[in-house]
């Protein structure tokens, strides 16, 4: 849509042009910095004010999962990749609980705003549709990443378990690029959920499953070779496997293909939700 420049004309007296002032001009610069870290803040507020509820109840719960498991299973003598069981589950709950709260924050914006009939407040400001996308997976990954930190901070309280990393790159890079994935599904789900029992269906029959069926308990090493296959199709296993390999420095997958299949998994969903957030479908109609 073309916006055609309007001058107001000069006040009587001032013959100046550079004072004269130009409608229909974006006056805020290419990216709006303003509009996107206010919105970005307001994201991050809104969950960290209930952080007993979206931070540190995660990681209770996981600490839990971590508790039963090594309990039922590694008592010391149970190894998996070479290290002790508990080792083994830990990386991979620790990056389960953050691809779980990155998905349940960025399902959560548009989806209250529609029901609520407060969706304007995230149409109406001077936001690009990129701007917009990059505040609310921004806070995403930034939930993500605090949860990430609660549930490492207690596991490392817990004796018996060591999640001191090996590999910092890797483990930073997986743990981004996942949380960064799964909040961009997030998104898309807020645009097509309609109410929040939608949002709870692709939460249980979709991104748990992915989670769970994902070699965060085992292996894949110990599956069938068609399960094994099933497996290395669900992206879940790249994110899962490479944040291991970033604590462990071993992993039960090819970390540079991960990190390629992942690389171009999140450039595609970028676009496609970009795409899908710029028509307005079920926003603005």
């Amino acid at each position: 849509m073309t916006i055609h420049q309007k001058t107001q004309p000069a006040l009587s007296g001032d013959s100046n042009p550079e004072l004269q002032q130009t409608y229909g001009q974006r006056a805020i610069g290419a990216v709006n910095w303003v509009g996107l870290k206010t919105l970005y803040l307001k994201e991050v507020r809104r969950f960290m004010k209930v952080q007993l509820q979206t931070v540190w109840g995660p990681a209770i719960t996981t600490l839990l999962y971590l508790a039963i498991f090594t309990i039922a299973l590694g008592r010391g003598d149970y190894m998996v990749l070479g290290v002790p069981f508990a080792d083994f589950i830990a990386p991979g709950l620790i990056v389960m609980a953050m691809i779980q709260n990155a998905f349940a924050n960025s399902s959560f914006s548009l989806l209250v705003g529609k029901l609520q009939g407060t969706i304007v407040d995230y149409l109406m400001p001077p936001l690009s549709n990129l701007e917009l996308l990059a505040a609310m997976v921004g806070a995403a990954v930034s939930r993500a990443i605090i949860v990430g930190f609660a549930v490492w901070l207690v596991m490392s309280l817990w004796p018996g378990v060591h999640v001191m990393p090996k590999e910092p790159l890797a483990l930073v890079y997986f743990g981004v690029v996942g949380s960064a994935i799964v909040a961009l599904i997030g998104v898309l789900t807020s645009i097509w959920a309609e109410k929040f029992d939608h949002a709870a269906t692709i939460t249980n029959f979709v991104i748990a499953p992915l989670a769970l069926l994902s070699g965060t308990f085992y292996s894949i090493e110990r599956l069938a070779p068609a399960f094994q296959t099933f497996s290395q199709a669900n992206p879940f296993f790249y994110i899962i496997s490479g944040f291991r390999f970033g604590f462990l420095g071993k992993s039960d997958s090819d970390v540079m293909t991960g990190a390629i299949v992942l690389a171009v998994l999140l450039v595609v969903l970028a676009l496609v939700t970009y795409r899908v957030l710029a028509s307005g479908w079920k926003l603005k109609s």
